[in-house]
């Protein structure tokens, strides 16, 4: 590897692209203090000197940099930009079961992570990109069996995740989608008749049948190496509705960019791999009505909420879900597949809204 006079500027050699190269550039000629600190302090909370990072992209919540230690070796360190998400990353990653990275060290009070490196591999986004469907299944269904083997791991553990979760944020407070019409008031300046009643059985439903998650379990964030998948973030860590997982598969992608339509045959096959494995946590899932009616309202609590996310920008200019990769689809595009879809889902046996399990 070539170096630079900054060692933040090794972060160049990461990008595979000049426009991703670009953008790597803006972020680094922003942050070259924090990345300064950010080194100082993963050295301290590891013990030992880390230095020449490469940028990994992070988000506008984090900021993840893979880190050579004395001995030669790489970690990967991960600085936040509040509580909420360390603490939960911190409760998170020894529930993962194996397919996340060891945390090695924290510093609370940066607040910072150094966790395992589990070094370059393409991610399921990759592949489903890529040129080959065979591998595109195969992915797919590791990514499915490896979100319910999670969800197993974490069975019977809540009252630990949560032990520790609060032991570094005062905020209690679990993922939430929204909790009355008020939040959705940008999106709906008026508000139907009924809807607080709706959205409140909503609320009640994600939190029936609780699986442990990492929690944006969208295709980029799971690496598939040769020793199997492995989650990268479990930054949205927690205890919520299997649905809402498996839902995802159903969709597909919930929350994520990288949305195309599945092939009907194929996405019933993934969500079969998933509810396969979480069964063992949940047997009622086995009852296929309960099945249907659960991942229905998980498909209408993840429509509104990216409604909620998206429609305001989008009702000012249409822009692609990703600045730097391709295909991908609009903002528009993708609200307007997601409402067309979920309408499909509900008039598919004429049941319309149904209520939720019990």
């Amino acid at each position: 590897m070539a170096r630079w006079s900054h060692p933040a500027v090794v972060a160049l050699s990461a990008v595979r692209s000049m426009e991703d190269r670009a953008a790597a550039t803006r972020r680094i000629d922003a942050r070259v203090v924090g990345v300064e600190r950010i080194l100082e302090a993963a050295s301290a909370a590891l013990g030992e000197q880390v230095s020449r990072p490469i940028d990994l992209g992070g988000s506008t919540r984090s900021s993840v940099l893979r880190c050579v230690t004395a001995d030669g070796g790489t970690v990967v360190v991960k600085a936040y930009q509040d509580a909420v998400g360390f603490a939960a990353e911190v409760a998170g990653l020894p529930l993962g079961g194996g397919y996340g990275p060891r945390l090695l060290a924290v510093d609370p009070s940066f607040p910072l992570v150094v966790m395992s490196d589990l070094g370059a591999a393409p991610s399921l986004a990759d592949v489903l990109l890529g040129e080959s469907a065979r591998e595109a299944r195969e992915g797919l269904l590791t990514w499915a069996r490896t979100y319910g083997r999670i969800a197993v791991a974490g069975a019977g553990r809540q009252d630990e995740w949560e032990r520790s979760r609060a032991a570094h944020a005062e905020d209690g407070s679990g993922w939430r989608p929204f909790r009355d019409a008020s939040d959705l008031a940008e999106v709906l300046p008026l508000a139907p008749p009924g809807l607080d009643g709706e959205l409140a059985e909503l609320v009640a439903s994600y939190g029936r049948y609780r699986v442990f998650s990492p929690g944006d379990i969208c295709p980029d964030n799971n690496l598939l190496t040769a020793d199997g998948m492995r989650v990268l973030d479990f930054e949205g860590s927690g205890y919520h509705s299997a649905f809402l997982e498996a839902a995802y598969v159903r969709m597909p992608f919930a929350t994520c960019w990288c949305v195309f339509r599945l092939p009907s045959g194929l996405a019933a096959e993934i969500e079969a791999a998933y509810r396969k494995e979480v069964i063992a946590v949940h047997p009622d899932l086995a009852d296929d009505r309960l099945w249907e009616t659960g991942v229905r309202l998980a498909m209408v609590t993840w429509t509104i909420h990216m409604t909620w996310v998206l429609l305001p920008r989008a009702r000012k200019r249409d822009r692609p879900m990703h600045h730097t990769r391709t295909p991908v689809p609009s903002e528009r595009q993708l609200l307007r597949y997601r409402w067309s879809r979920l309408l499909a889902e509900l008039d598919r046996d004429g049941s319309g809204f149904a209520a939720g399990p019990g």
